[in-house]
């Protein structure tokens, strides 16, 4: 029998596209009449017939078995030859017309019924169900989590705009730690988005707190014994500082390490949380240097902290610097291109150089790898240029 023939398991094959493809179940769950399918059954040819009639026989035999008395699919029949071999009936099509030979085609009655239990489970949720039949793969994979996914859908749906934390949902069986890997589905489901800071804010749900370190001159007024305080971003803004000069620096021991300028203030930015200073009322006016990395994304977080304070003036962010320190290099993971519109002339251009790789691979010089002595040599000239 020629592997070109058709059997049974190619009938099964063509309905499982749609099976695999959610359609089928798609269409089951919401009450469509079933598509029919009509498959074409490549055979033998009139001569082949005649060369190798016991073949062809067995070949339509199988095929003929593998409809299990129609549960599975029907046949059609065609007639080929002529006179001289005579004519012969073969299948020339098996049609799939029901949802219940398709199950029984595939063997997928047990999870048929497992979806129409999901489908039962969700029905007084209209956006729950309408996740289930867009996604009914998903859903059977999750089969023995849609008590819970309800629970939780109920639970998040109920307290929009309720201002508590997720540590206190009260769902059955339900904790922070199943909401978060489940985030995906029920952002979907309740129409947020999926990340994480912005599941909760579109909910409005309270987050954690953003916290901000800093470090003041005593002449802006903090408690005498303190150094330094670690403090909410939203209260931050209220506290109503007056710097003359504040430092960003994108790097904790580095942070820590840098002198606070007179009348001046030091801020960890921790990278892309810079928009958290940026936010600070108290700062619209003040003179603000940054220090980040020497990389692309150094630069990013540079614009992006002008976008709120454009008189932000970089510092160790220049050519010279990179240079000189050729052997400290590292190399950055993943390079950002984006255009930057708010970097100065001398920034613009070694971003581009080090976007294009014209100094080398992915060039990249942390923060806290460039020399001391180097450091302290032109912090020095910036702390007497800010107390001046």
């Amino acid at each position: 029998m020629s592997a070109a023939w058709a059997t049974p398991e190619l009938v099964a094959a063509k309905v499982r596209r749609r099976w695999d493809d959610g359609s089928l179940l798609r269409a089951y769950g919401e009450g469509l009449p079933f598509e029919r399918l009509a498959i074409a059954l490549p055979g033998p040819t009139a001569s082949v017939i005649g060369d190798d009639l016991s073949a062809a026989q067995r070949w339509v035999s199988r095929l003929d078995a593998g409809r299990r008395d129609d549960s599975r699919y029907s046949l059609e029949w065609s007639t080929i030859g002529g006179r001289r071999l005579g004519r012969n009936q073969v299948p020339s099509r098996a049609v799939v017309s029901s949802f219940t030979q398709a199950w029984a085609l595939l063997g997928v009655s047990r999870d048929v019924q497992l979806f129409e239990q999901i489908l039962a489970l969700v029905e007084v949720h209209p956006p729950v169900r309408a996740w289930v039949l867009t996604h009914p793969h998903r859903a059977l994979e999750r089969r023995d989590e849609w008590s819970r996914l309800v629970a939780a859908y109920v639970w998040l749906d109920t307290h929009r705009g309720s201002g508590r934390y997720l540590r206190e949902i009260s769902a059955p069986g339900v904790d922070t730690k199943f909401v978060e890997r489940q985030r995906s589905v029920l952002a979907a489901m309740l129409g947020v988005p999926s990340a994480s800071t912005r599941f909760l804010a579109d909910l409005g749900l309270r987050q954690k707190p953003e916290i901000v370190r800093l470090r003041a001159d005593r002449s802006l007024g903090l408690p005498g014994p303190l150094s330094e305080i670690a403090v909410r971003a939203d209260e931050l803004v209220e506290l109503g500082l007056a710097p003359r000069t504040t430092w960003v620096i994108e790097n904790e021991i580095t942070y820590l390490s840098v002198p606070v300028p007179p009348d001046g203030a030091v801020i960890w930015g921790k990278g892309f949380d810079v928009d958290r200073v940026g936010r600070l009322p108290w700062l619209v006016d003040v003179d603000v240097r940054y220090w980040g990395d020497l990389d692309t994304h150094g630069f990013a977080i540079l614009d992006r902290l002008r976008a709120w304070l454009p008189q932000t003036r970089s510092v160790l962010m220049d050519r010279q610097t990179l240079l000189a320190h050729r052997d400290r290099w590292g190399t950055e993971d993943r390079p950002t291109a984006a255009r930057l519109g708010r970097l100065s002339p001398d920034e613009q251009d070694l971003y581009g150089d080090l976007v294009v790789d014209a100094l080398g691979d992915r060039v990249r010089l942390e923060q806290e790898r460039i020399d001391w002595s180097w450091v302290r040599e032109r912090i020095g000239s910036e702390v007497e240029s800010a107390s001046g």
